[in-house]
Parts: structure tokens; sequence; C-alpha cells
């Protein structure tokens, strides 16, 4: 003789073929794992943006480091500044080394880079070009019979963390061990 359609079980049989709730435990334990999931996946993707940024940043150097040096081929020495915007007035050849007004080649690209609050360097000559992370790119101008031993300049950008330790060391190199100069990115380290 046949059981019928639901064994002895009662009610905890039934609920079984029916399809098994989930418990709280349950529920709880596929959130915590999701959310470690995604905060794995948001810091690789945080840092794959900030790793971005910094191959942004020393194109952008390597390109700004070459316009200088054709400058200076043209002029015969390098700004004389440690004015950003004068820097980008003299590479856009509208100043001299010594910011005399010229009319002279464009030594940028200007489509690869940004400006401060999007200004047209040409109608704008306060405009700067800025690093990935929005700060100003740095410039200072070797000071002849100073005893710098690099090209001439240094160019850098002060990277992440924005914090910036301008003094230079003798021979114009910067002060690499410097708690707030350690990730800046350097055109001529």
């Amino acid at each position: 003789m046949g059981r019928g359609r639901f064994s002895a079980g009662g009610r905890g049989s039934a609920a079984r073929e029916a399809g098994h709730a989930f418990t709280l435990i349950e529920l709880l334990t596929v959130l915590a794992i999701v959310a470690i999931l995604s905060a794995i996946v948001l810091g690789a993707g945080r840092r794959a943006t900030e790793a971005g940024r910094i191959s942004r940043a020393r194109a952008e150097l390597a390109a700004l480091a070459a316009a200088l040096e054709g400058y200076r081929r043209q002029h015969g020495e390098y700004p004389v500044t440690g004015d950003a915007a004068v820097l980008l007035q003299s590479l856009i050849g509208r100043q001299g080394p010594t910011q005399a007004a010229i009319s002279s080649r464009l030594r940028l690209d200007l489509t690869r880079f940004v400006t401060d609050a999007d200004k047209d360097p040409f109608s704008a000559a306060d405009a700067v070009l800025v690093d990935p992370w929005g700060q100003p790119y740095r410039y200072v101008y070797k000071v002849p019979a100073a005893g710098w031993t690099n090209p001439g300049y240094v160019l850098y950008s002060i990277g992440p963390d924005g914090r910036d330790a301008p003094a230079l060391l003798a021979g114009g190199e910067p002060d690499a061990a410097a708690d707030a100069n350690r990730d800046n990115l350097h055109a001529n380290p």
C-alpha cells in the first residue's frame, strides 16, 4: 500500500519538496562574500587607474623635456624662470629665455596636455600645464655657476599625494629621501 504523496516526515519534508528557503545566516554569508569580492575588484580598479595616471605623467614629462631641449637648441638657453605659466608661454613660442616677447615655433603638441581650468594658453598668459592629479608641473631653472650637475633644469610632477619638499640638494638634484618627495615623478632624475 502506497504511502501517499508526502512522507511521514510532515511539514519539513513538504517544504523540502516545494524548494529550499535560505536561512538568514546563509543570506548574510553570501552578502559578505559579495562585499569582499567587490572590494577586491574596486581596489584593483583604483590601482589600475593610478598606474594609468603615473604613466600619463611620465609621458607628459618626457614630452616637456623634449620640448625644452628643442627650445634650448633654438634659443641657446632654457627658459629662465621658475614660473609654470612663463614656462608654458616659452614652449608655445611666445617668450624667449629671459621672458622677452617673441614669435617662435610651437614646441608642444598641446592636445596631449591639460591646462588649469582648461585655459587657452594663447589667450590666457597665466595658463599652466597640470599633471594627471590637477597640480601644475614644477620647473626650476639652473642658476649659472651654482654647481648643478643636472642638465640645466629640474622638471617634475608632485605626484599622487600632492606634496612636495621643493628644496634642492647641492648639484641641483631633488631630495628624493624627503618624505613629501617619495612619489614625485621627474623628467630628469
